[in-house]
Parts: C-alpha cells; structure tokens; sequence
C-alpha cells in the first residue's frame, strides 16, 4: 500500500497487522464494530487494490476476458465481474467502473499482483495499458445513516442510485447500495479528505468492512479462495457479476452450462461461529462423509459475539455443517437467497 498512507494513518491511531499490512482498528476494534451496523463509518481498505485498464481497446480487452458485458458499461454505471480460467473457476472479482475511456479494477489486494501480470498476458497486440494505482491513490468505504451528509460535508458528489458513479476534481464516489460507497482519491487529498468525512464518521478497521460485506452478501474473491469456485457457486450472478447473453471469455461454456443445465448445487450461505473462522477454511458434514461441503469466503468477528462469514456450502448438508472435519465445532448456516 500507499507508504504516505500509512504514515497518516498510523499517526491517527491506526493498528496495522504486521503481515498483511491491513488496517485492523483505531484501538478499539470492539466499539468499531458495535458502531457499525448503527452509526456512520469511515474505512480505509487496505484490503483492496486499484487497476485501471486504459486505451482504445480496453473495452473490447475486458469485455472478452470477464463474466460480464463490459461493452455496455456506461460512464456512470459500476458493475461487478468475475475472471474464471478455462475450468470456469474464479481466479478474481471486480468491482469495475468507466471514467471517459478508462476502466477501473476494485480486487482483492493479495491477488493484485499476479492478477494484473496474467491479464498483461493476453493482451498481446491490443492497445490497452494495465496501471497499478494502489501505490498513488486512496480507497476508502463509507457506510452508515450520515453517510451522504459526510460526503457533502468532504465537497463530495453523491450518486443517486446503487452501482452508479461520480467524479468531482479527481476523486471518484461509487455507490454501492443504499447506504454505502467507495471513494477513490488521488494521493494529494488524503489528508484532507480525511480530515473532513471523519466530522460525520467514525474512523473503523478493515474488519469493519467485512462484516458490512457479510451483511450484502458481497463474495470477495480472496487468494485463499483463488479457483475454488464457479461464479454460481458464490451466487455471483445474483449480484449482477455474470451475463449470460454476451459472447465468449475464458471458462464460459462452463459458466452457461451450469447455469441452464441447473446443477449448482453448492451457494452462498451467512455462517455463524464461536470459533475462529478464515478464508479458505474447508468446511465438513457428518453426512458427507466422502468430501468436504463447502469453503469460507469472507470471516470477520461480530458484534453479537463470535463470527460471521460467507461460505459455499452445499446446500443438502447446509443444516448439519462442522469446522475443518466431520468432527470438528459445528457451525450456523443460512442461506444468503433462500
């Protein structure tokens, strides 16, 4: 991430994990999440990384190599997408939005890397430049009751409507549902666009952000979960992240014939725990005793108590589900869209 950043960051208070270089809190990692589902808070996302995808062919790039239709991306419109190898496994997920001709890339910060090195792969004799802008821009979610008073408080835009976008003097707003955004600020405005959302929102950890994602049934596609699944898998085309009436990409007919074959019998399921849950954790049923049912997605502690996440379980041994073995501590499930 962005050093100056982080400087910044750290002399406000903020607690970064020493590994991951994720903001974990702002010294009170439990009254941030008892604060989040009621009061307005503001997230750095360090857990996320920025690529934009840039010249006269970039459209025509992305729209052949992502689950979704990126040719009728309008300049206002954010989508999600996914990028599946050849099995229909996906090896990422987007959140992607235009600014005049340019597209921008909203993935999980531990696939950035590699992610951006493989794309440059099949770009081959197309125009398109792929520029990693983690290092020189800032990325923060906004969440809560005040958050639009927040942004009007920062000389923000506010977009109306969910999955829609604005831009004033070089700060992109993406709205994201009906009460939270991601805002993406060139390096320069930090200090002062922090400064000022922070009058209306309390400054919170990366884990705050999960939890809010867990409540959306946002499925992150992680390094942890790199391939492990079909976009149905996660219920990615219920968030709008696959069309089925584009043309090719990588692992498509895969991705069509689950879909009107029917045969996903693993989705997206909310899970409780007492226990300390991560991405990637293999999940087990008593009543499977041939393979594991399922995998977690996203973990964060919760402010009941315990954990919440989203996992993809197979759906006919959602109801008797254990942690790491058929022996493991047993685990809550319920289905994200029963």
């Amino acid at each position: 991430m962005n050093p100056h950043w982080r400087s910044f960051l750290e002399s406000t208070e903020g607690i970064f994990d020493g590994d991951t270089s994720e903001l974990l809190h702002f010294g009170d990692a439990a009254g941030e999440l008892e604060a989040a589902p009621r009061q307005t808070v503001v997230v750095p996302l360090t857990h996320l990384a920025l690529i934009e995808a840039s010249g006269e062919d970039a459209k025509a790039f992305l729209h052949s190599q992502f689950t979704n239709d990126v040719n009728h991306l309008q300049a206002s419109q954010a989508q999600h997408a996914g990028w599946c190898n050849a099995k229909g496994r996906m090896q990422a997920s987007f959140l992607v939005w235009r600014r005049e001709d340019s597209y921008f890339l909203a993935l999980a910060a531990d696939l950035q890397e590699a992610t951006q090195k493989r794309l440059q792969m099949f770009v081959l004799r197309s125009k398109v430049k792929l520029t990693s802008l983690t290092d020189n821009s800032v990325m923060l979610g906004l969440s809560g009751p005040q958050a639009e008073e927040a942004l009007a408080e920062a000389a923000l835009p506010c977009p109306t409507e969910a999955m829609t976008t604005a831009v004033s003097a070089g700060t992109m707003v993406v709205r994201l549902d009906a009460g939270r955004f991601m805002i993406v600020a060139p390096e320069s405005a930090m200090a002062a666009l922090w400064q000022k959302l922070t009058v209306k929102a309390r400054p919170a950890g990366v884990p705050v952000w999960r939890w809010l994602d867990i409540q959306t049934a946002f499925p992150l596609v992680t390094l942890a979960t790199k391939e492990e699944f079909v976009p149905q898998m996660a219920d990615f085309e219920k968030i709008g992240g696959v069309s089925f009436h584009k043309g090719c990409y990588p692992g498509q007919e895969v991705v069509a014939r689950t879909q009107y074959l029917g045969k996903v019998k693993r989705h997206l399921f909310r899970v409780t725990s007492q226990q300390a849950l991560k991405a990637g954790d293999v999940l087990h049923s008593p009543d499977n005793p041939d393979q594991s049912c399922g995998m977690v997605m996203t973990v964060a502690p919760s402010p009941a108590g315990g954990y919440e996440a989203l996992a993809v379980v197979q759906s006919n041994f959602a109801d008797n589900v254990r942690l790491g073995s058929r022996e493991g501590p047993q685990v809550q499930t319920a289905a994200v869209n029963p």
